[in-house]
């Protein structure tokens, strides 16, 4: 069923497709979120099965916002990351609504799902100007937003700073890869964080992915002149921007 105020989000990932309904007045789930482990391989009609799977487990019969690792563009997949390659073109709204009995969605990439709820609801909510969301994981994803308007697939993560990618640079693997202390990684963090501040001048840096839990250790370390703040959402941050994004009518 859906409710006046709510709208259903779901946020693929490389494991596991979360979904919960969401209630927009203040970005709080309004049931536990489902789980389910992303199947493998990752095909869209595969994933699309689990789409089904789950909305049929919550009890929805509304539109649907969804999120793919990927660059998305009018509803169709132009990258793949953690996800099969097959993606790769394939018009991902329309498969999501015909595997939902036709019903309306829409499909964005799923940092930008996440800027959208750390800007509204999370982290950067008492911040004026340009925020950018930076997701610390296997790559960088991020979200570039300036009054609550999203900039779709801006890709950060792959501009080159010093002959390297900003993410070959300071993804959170490359500590892990490299054996790296805090103090050495938040000196790359920080290098690439300079030279995003030097092209878009943001007021606040969010800064996300499973790494941003131990901000206490790496935060107070970097240089750079704007201020960095952990995201406060997390694990629930794609699920309420796709929500967003479908009430919205948020199509990249």
């Amino acid at each position: 069923m859906s409710a006046r105020g709510h709208a259903f989000g779901i946020d693929i990932g490389g494991s596991g497709v979360k979904g919960a309904a969401v209630d927009l007045s203040t970005g709080e789930l309004v049931h536990e979120r489902i789980k389910i482990p992303t199947p493998q391989p990752a095909t869209p009609q595969a994933i699309a099965g689990t789409v089904a799977d789950l909305v049929t487990e919550a009890g929805w019969d509304g539109p649907v916002g969804l999120t793919l690792p990927a660059v998305v563009i009018d509803g169709t997949a132009r990258t793949a990351a953690n996800i099969d390659k097959a993606w790769i073109g394939t018009d991902a709204r329309a498969l999501f609504s015909d595997a939902l009995g036709g019903r309306p969605v829409t499909v964005l990439n799923d940092a930008d799902a996440a800027g959208l709820a750390e800007d509204r609801y999370g982290a950067a909510k008492d911040f004026a100007g340009p925020v950018i969301l930076l997701t610390f994981g296997t790559g960088i994803g991020s979200a570039l937003l300036y009054h609550g308007m999203l900039v779709p697939n801006t890709e950060l993560g792959h501009i080159e700073i010093g002959g390297m990618s900003c993410e070959h640079r300071a993804a959170a693997s490359v500590k892990e890869r490299d054996d790296l202390s805090y103090a050495q990684w938040a000196t790359e963090v920080g290098i690439a964080l300079t030279a995003l501040e030097d092209l878009f001048f943001p007021t606040v840096f969010v800064a996300g992915g499973g790494i941003s839990r131990e901000a206490d250790q790496w935060i107070p370390l970097l240089t750079n002149r704007t201020p960095v703040i952990p995201a406060h959402l997390r694990n629930t941050a794609g699920i309420v921007g796709a929500a967003m994004a479908v009430e919205g009518g948020i199509t990249p």
